[in-house]
């Protein structure tokens, strides 16, 4: 064989040996199954939630899908918040994981993974009670450098770079703001207390409040009025549930506002304490009508602002119609105080005396010269002296063209050719 032959052979195989890798490298690669999915959580439709389960056992909080939204089941069916729900979802879906850290259901109770260990478990179910999803949150990584986090139907376990905070407490989902007024719309605050009834009244001269019919030799504390005016501008309450008997509302405590609406909550006492039912009354009951031609803006706002008024009051009343709320003790006692509480003995105002030095001063004083007494004086006829000493006032001469003030006959002077009578 020539050695132009063996030249093309060896390139011949050069190019093949090329192709081969090229072969290898683009058509025959291995695939590399990612650690874990970049969201704990796929595919999951949050419209699909019959009900969610935070925890596990006896302390488990149930929160489950009515008609009007997603009601507390430990608190007798008492409203969620939408917004509470709606973080708790994003919590979960939120959940990425960095790396798959075991897939071994045996290394779950050292991983603090199990249900019962784990430091949070949320379950999401259908009406059938079945598992839609659902994630159970373990212990720290000893390093710090991740959390331990697996779905509910799942052993494989992944290291989580950001902690999930889920809350777990059944008022962590309610509102517990009560009422919330402001205080320059609030006119006047009723108390009907265990010794007597009592009023408080917005001061139309300034903002301190009054009381009605003080007693002879009291008066009111400032600072108490003012917290017991002011009890509805935050009231929340520590818990709720149904009504049930056992509670005495014998008190009450009533807030007027200056549209009208009037709200009232009757107080009960038991086992140190206080128990409360609410209610909003727009005490309003003039219809509202379209009057004929055309009606001014100014108009139109005031009656708009009337059927806001009367509408928020009905929703209100509504809204907590059969539930009874547990209000804390330093709150309680702003809402039940006695007028007694209230009163203090009156302070007597210190009569003025005269400052004796301010008498020396005025007595040592030099006289004043008459040239610096002012016109006014002179006017008012103040001065001490007349105008001029040498000149009494009577024997002043008139001025040629000054008119005479009138005077009766008998004082007028004879003329000189007039004939004397008889």
């Amino acid at each position: 064989m020539s050695g132009k032959k063996l030249l093309i052979l060896a390139a011949a195989a050069v190019v093949l040996v090329l192709l081969a890798v090229v072969q290898r490298r683009f058509f025959n690669r291995t695939s590399v199954e990612p650690a874990g999915p970049s969201y704990l959580i796929e595919g999951f439709d949050p419209d699909s939630i019959d009900s969610i389960v935070i925890g596990v056992g006896a302390e488990a909080v149930t929160i489950k899908r009515g008609a009007k939204g997603f009601v507390v089941v430990n608190k007798d069916g008492y409203p969620a918040r939408a917004e509470q729900i709606n973080e708790l979802l994003g919590s979960c879906m939120d959940i990425r994981t960095e790396e798959l850290y075991t897939d071994d259901a045996a290394n779950h109770e050292d991983l603090e993974i199990t249900e019962e260990k784990a430091d949070s478990v949320v379950k999401f179910l259908q009406a059938d009670s079945s598992v839609l999803t659902g994630v159970v949150i373990g212990k720290a990584r000893e390093d710090g450098t991740g959390t331990y986090v697996r779905l509910v139907s799942s052993d494989k376990v992944y290291l989580s770079s950001k902690r999930p905070w889920i809350k777990d407490k059944a008022l962590d989902y309610i509102e517990q703001e009560l009422i919330s007024l402001e205080r320059e719309r609030i006119e006047w605050v009723t108390v009907d207390s265990n010794d007597g009834k009592y009023t408080l009244k917005a001061s139309e001269k300034s903002e301190k409040i009054v009381l009605e019919d003080v007693p002879a030799g009291k008066q009111l504390k400032t600072s108490d009025g003012e917290s017991v005016f002011t009890a509805l501008t935050s009231l929340r309450f520590d818990d709720v549930n149904k009504a049930s008997e056992g509670l005495n509302f014998v008190q009450e405590y009533a807030c007027k506002l200056t549209d009208s609406t009037v709200y009232r909550l009757k107080l009960a006492e038991k086992d140190d304490k206080t128990y409360a039912t609410c209610r909003a009354v727009f005490t309003d009951k003039s219809p509202v009508m379209k009057e004929k031609g055309v009606e001014f803006e100014e108009e139109l706002k005031k009656k708009e602002a009337k059927l806001l008024a009367r509408d928020k009051a009905m929703n209100f009343s509504a809204r907590h119609k059969g539930w009874v709320y547990e209000i804390a003790d330093w709150k309680a006692k702003n809402l039940t105080k006695k007028l007694s509480e209230l009163l203090e003995e009156r302070t007597e105002e210190p009569e003025k005396t005269a400052d004796p030095n301010a008498v020396k001063a005025d007595e040592s004083a030099p006289p004043k010269p008459k040239e610096a007494e002012s016109v006014e004086e002179k006017a008012a006829g103040l001065s001490s002296e007349p105008d001029d000493p040498e000149e009494p006032e009577a024997d002043k001469a008139r001025e040629p063209n000054e008119v005479e003030a009138a005077e009766p006959e008998a004082t007028k002077p004879t003329e000189p050719n007039a004939v004397k009578a008889g």
